[in-house]
């Protein structure tokens, strides 16, 4: 996550592009979900508590009535001129029990609301788009299962102006979002391992985040999608 945010404003008609890397038309945003300013404090909360949940507890530490070992006292209590002991397990022995080792019991989850999770992913959209790593093209749809084809559209999309490094091959370097996972597309970019293509609905702050630059196909149908995280809290909030 960068440490500074820009606050410059966006033009909310976007330049939409086709695979060729020629602009075809221009999208409408809705600034309820590009035009939010930035907000660290919500973004951190949010994020962390993800990071959080998807935190599996693997590691743990045997007590000391875990350990193998007898029960027996070392040596008698008095007499002897040593310390006195009373087990071999002991956390202070080695071989011992570990004294508040990490243990696999141990629950991670944080609650994040609803509301929460999807104003930050729009706070991080609109930074991101304010940032200048954001590409809509209109189509993403291929006609066969072709990583050649996908790297094609890749290199069209890199000579356009302020996305030179989009196919960079680079870790975390490109997240194509697309209304709904196409089989011939998803299999022509699964090769490509500087790229990963996700459902518009599975969108969150984390991944867009972690990603250099986010490309959202069909603008139009995707923004519905989006939309409809805001639709769908409010019909909740007036059920209650």
């Amino acid at each position: 996550m960068a440490t500074k945010k820009t606050t410059k404003t966006v033009d909310l008609n976007a330049a939409v592009y086709n695979t060729s890397g020629k602009e075809v038309s221009k999208v409408a945003l809705p600034e309820s979900i590009w035009g939010l300013s930035w907000n660290a404090d919500l973004v951190h909360q949010v994020v962390t508590g993800m990071q959080s949940n998807a935190r599996t507890g693997l590691a743990n530490a045997k007590m000391r009535g875990e350990v193998s070992g007898t029960g027996k006292k070392p040596w008698r209590q008095k007499g002897t001129g040593q310390a006195r002991h009373g087990s071999r397990r002991s956390p202070i022995w080695i071989g011992g029990g570990v004294s508040h080792g990490p243990r696999s019991d141990k629950n991670y989850d944080k609650k994040i609301n609803r509301k929460m999770k999807t104003k930050a992913l729009f706070t991080v959209l609109s930074q991101k788009l304010r940032d200048g790593k954001v590409l809509f093209v209109d189509n993403l749809d291929l006609k066969a299962i072709k990583t050649k084809d996908a790297m094609g559209a890749l290199k069209n999309l890199a000579m356009l102006e302020g996305f030179k490094t989009i196919n960079t091959k680079k870790e975390n370097n490109l997240f194509l979002v697309v209304p709904k996972k196409a089989e011939m597309t998803a299999k022509s970019f699964r090769n490509i391992f500087h790229v990963t293509i996700e459902d518009v609905r599975n969108l969150n702050p984390v991944d867009v985040l972690n990603y250099r630059y986010l490309v959202i196909a069909s603008p139009e149908a995707s923004n519905e999608v989006l939309m409809a995280k805001t639709v769908a809290k409010e019909v909740i909030a007036k059920a209650k």
